[in-house]
């Protein structure tokens, strides 16, 4: 693992005003710093969806203008997602390629490899091209985005305000739960969230601080734009009876569905990366399948336009129960499934939150029309259904149970659907589990051949010497053929820059047959005493360790063995080369952790 050096001066990081210092406790200081933080964020959620809103109304008030027969209302409508995936593709490919997605794995990148050091350029680009995507028609949401936004927000204040490399790395869930709090206007659900998604454990000492960003984004939401939740619903009163029942096949039938859903999304996504067109064409392509199959659905449908953007129109229809017709359901939770993914699969900006409520609602809904013919209820229990539908799909693809309880709790306030959203979502998370092993977003991140698991911080500080060698070894490695002559292995190795101090030599069939140090292959070249590299390899046994190893065991081989680096080779087959590591990369990560605690 690659760290940029800290501290070596402290001109090259500021400090906490000296009043900071010198009247407030250490308690208090980051007190303040967690305040400015929740504030901050709090302010950029509000602008990210505003821009987001105008973009919206602006292309459809736009397309209604310029329409003069209706079919130019269709194009002009399904074209704007194509036109605004191409100007994502063009800024991804050249100036932002980290905006890409929903922004949440880019944060658990950040926060568990680069010590969670963001650049506030990062936020910038995501607001731009999170606007162009969503706001333009792509199948896709606000909440993602907002997070990796408000993460690098925080993150930039904790560097702002000179705060230790570990302590600007615990700005990141700050961000993460002040951006979910004012997505949603769910304060306490964004905490559930933070825990489940990026931390793990329930750490009371993180929660105090994460605690007060929530509560302040929440305020700095409500203050600007009103005590507005992020779904208008009005249901009747709504009490216990035998339909809540329902909530049990809701739980299978939303994690069959996440399941094929994630399936389908990694599918699409690699087939596009395998795909001949251009990086920067792939947006533009997602957003005209958007467009196509948002058309097709607003013309069956008598002109809904759920699939477009966010969605959330149509999802207040159903949650509120006014939307009860089968075949509407059925054509918006298809078209948004596929348009979605495609839409990100492509490489749109945007989240995948919105579209999975939006799913999960016209899931449950579908459910409650077919459960309204056997119980006869009122057309508030299809909208009661919904809601349960979105908690347990949210619980199937998310993988977020609490979250998903609280959230839908916390937009309703209706207590009595507490019973039967625990019981879908729980029974939805489980079974999804064990359809879905690794969760959507790790699951992303290994597609791109990203392991969070490999990475140090991942297992916490002090477990570090534990974890297996492959987690920091180099897999790029320079060898040399054992067959040629000493003044070709040394050319060689000068054009790669003498990047190591001893190198691995292969034999014929690319297998490993020893290592040879920079010096000897200079000594033999002055001595003139031999002609391959071969005959320079020592007689006595090579020194290897297998990638499983854990760092403190190499540590001690190769203090043992008095060497600086040894190859990596499989167990299996010792004569296969995997990397190499050295005693510089053991030390270049025990000084990555020390830096990490200073204050």
């Amino acid at each position: 693992m690659s760290v940029a050096p800290e501290g070596a001066s402290d001109r090259r990081r500021p400090s906490l005003p000296d009043w900071l210092r010198q009247r407030l406790t250490d308690t208090q200081r980051y007190t303040v710093v967690w305040i400015v933080a929740g504030f901050c964020c709090g302010l950029a959620a509000v602008f990210f969806h505003a821009a987001i809103n105008y973009a919206t109304q602006w292309v459809r008030d736009g397309a209604a203008f310029l329409s003069v027969a209706p079919w130019h209302f269709y194009l002009l409508i399904g074209g704007a997602p194509m036109v605004g995936g191409l100007l994502t593709g063009l800024i991804l490919t050249r100036w932002a390629p980290e905006a890409t997605g929903s922004g949440i794995p880019q944060t658990k990148i950040r926060y568990y490899r680069d010590f969670g050091h963001f650049r506030l350029r990062e936020a910038f680009w995501r607001i731009l091209l999170g606007t162009l995507s969503v706001g333009s028609g792509m199948s896709l949401g606000r909440e993602g985005p907002t997070v990796h936004v408000c993460a690098a927000v925080a993150s930039k204040i904790g560097q702002w305000f000179g705060l230790a490399r570990k302590r600007v790395q615990a700005m990141v869930p700050l961000g993460m739960g002040a951006g979910i709090s004012a997505a949603f206007n769910t304060p306490m659900a964004a905490v559930f969230f933070v825990f489940e998604e990026l931390l793990g454990d329930f750490s009371s000492k993180a929660f105090f601080g994460i605690f007060i960003a929530v509560v302040i984004a929440a305020v700095t939401n409500r203050l600007i734009l009103g005590e507005h939740p992020a779904f208008e619903i009005e249901l009747g009163m709504i009490t216990t009876d035998w339909w809540m029942l329902l909530c049990l096949p809701l739980g299978f039938l939303a994690a069959f569905l996440g399941s094929g859903f994630i399936s389908g999304l990694l599918w699409t996504r690699g087939a596009f990366r395998r795909s001949p067109l251009p990086p920067w064409v792939r947006p533009a392509a997602g957003g005209l399948s958007v467009g196509l199959i948002g058309v097709a659905v607003m013309l069956f449908t008598g002109g809904h336009m759920g699939v477009f953007g966010i969605g959330y129109h149509d999802a207040d229809l159903v949650l509120n129960g006014q939307l009860t017709a089968l075949s509407i359901l059925l054509a918006l939770i298809v078209g948004k499934i596929l348009a979605t993914t495609l839409a990100y699969a492509g490489g749109g900006s945007g989240g995948l939150f919105a579209p999975t409520l939006f799913i999960g609602a016209m899931l449950g809904g579908i459910l409650g029309v077919l459960g309204q013919i056997v119980w006869g209820y009122e057309n508030d229990v299809v909208g009661a259904m919904a809601l349960l539908g979105m908690g347990a799909f949210f619980a199937a693809v998310i993988r977020c149970p609490m979250t998903s309880i609280v959230i839908i709790w916390e937009m309703t306030g209706h207590y009595s659907l507490i019973l039967p959203l625990m019981a879908g979502n729980m029974l939805a998370w489980l079974v999804s589990s064990r359809l879905q092993r690794v969760p959507l977003y790790d699951a992303l991140l290994l597609q791109d051949r990203i392991s969070l698991r490999r990475m140090p911080h991942y297992q916490g500080d002090q477990d570090w010497r534990n974890l297996p060698i492959s987690t920091i070894m180099s897999f790029d490695v320079i060898t040399v053929k054992a067959g040629e002559t000493i003044t070709d292995a040394l050319e060689e190795t000068a054009g790669c820059g003498h990047k190591h101090h001893a190198y691995p030599v292969l034999d014929v069939d690319g297998r490993l047959a020893g290592m040879i140090t920079h010096h000897e292959l200079e000594e033999a070249r002055a001595r003139k005493d031999a002609v391959t590299v071969r005959e320079l390899l020592p007689a006595k046994p090579l020194v290897a360790v297998n990638p499983e190893d854990s760092i403190r065991d190499v540590a001690h081989k190769l203090v043992i063995e008095d060497v600086m680096q040894v190859p990596v080779v499989s167990a299996k087959e010792p004569n296969r080369l995997l990397g190499l590591v050295t005693l510089h990369d053991i030390a270049r990560q025990q000084n990555a952790i020390d830096q990490s605690l200073e204050r």
